[in-house]
């Protein structure tokens, strides 16, 4: 819990500094509505402090996670990589669940229990998705997109150390995801252990899965900052779109009974 409480606070605190150093971007007159409609829609009034953090983090990239995550995928086999996807999967059901409860959204928990008793028995702890090859599809809810079925206001987007795209309300739900998994809990050098070597394991992974998307982005837009932007908010928007979707089915196969 100290490491993940740490590692969000010097996130929070590096955002703060950087918005501070680098200021809000402009909005444009109030006499050009194609441009105030494009303002509107980016939402990113820090955008000289995201650029300049997107700049360092492309930077650390390039030169550390991109080698690491080729050497990955050059040194391991991809039914190995798939299977390793499938465990850290598996291990991260139960912050899932949580959020499935919290969105109202009982088909989903019941998919996601389903899955948790499935792969980690059958599937031996996750590796082998049975679920999945039963039709019992994975699916994503996190306390972001609870926060956002609630009503809370995404803010202005960001660009965070490490972490890449996000907002406010999303940075929060990723400490409330951090709440919601066992692993914080546990105490002792095994579970510290545990916790790092699942946390390096999930960065690696995901770097891995997106090396070519990225790489792609980065040779081919004009402007990979805007790019990622806006396929990150667009993203966002249909995650959150079908978790209400999800609620307001289960809803009404409720008032249906």
């Amino acid at each position: 819990m100290g490491f993940a409480r740490n590692f969000v606070s010097a996130v929070t605190t590096a955002v703060c500094l950087a918005s501070l150093l680098a200021g809000c971007a402009t909005a444009p007159p109030a006499d050009d509505p194609d441009a105030v409609a494009e303002y509107k829609e980016n939402n990113d009034p820090l955008e000289p402090t995201n650029r300049v953090i997107y700049d360092i983090n492309d930077s650390i990239d390039s030169a550390v996670f991109v080698p690491i995550a080729k050497g990955y995928r050059f040194a391991v086999p991809e039914p190995v990589r798939h299977g390793v996807h499938n465990l850290l999967t598996n291990i991260s059901s139960v912050p899932v669940l949580a959020n499935d409860l919290l969105q109202g959204n009982l088909d989903g928990a019941g998919d996601t229990f389903a899955r948790l008793a499935i792969n980690t028995t059958i599937g031996l702890g996750g590796i082998i998705d049975v679920a999945n090859d039963w039709g019992i599809r994975q699916h994503d809810a996190d306390f972001g997109m609870t926060m956002a079925l609630w009503g809370v206001d995404p803010g202005p987007f960001l660009f965070l150390p490490l972490l890449g795209p996000s907002n406010p309300r999303d940075l929060g739900g990723y400490v409330g995801d951090i709440a919601f998994d066992p692993v914080t809990y546990m105490t002792g050098p095994n579970w510290r252990l545990f916790s790092y070597s699942r946390f390096g394991a999930k960065a690696i992974d995901a770097r891995e899965r997106h090396l070519d998307d990225l790489e792609e982005i980065k040779k081919n837009a004009l402007d990979p900052y805007a790019t990622l932007r806006s396929l990150y908010n667009q993203n966002r928007a249909q995650q959150i779109e079908q978790a209400r979707q999800a609620r307001e089915a289960a809803s009404g196969a409720k008032d249906d009974q």
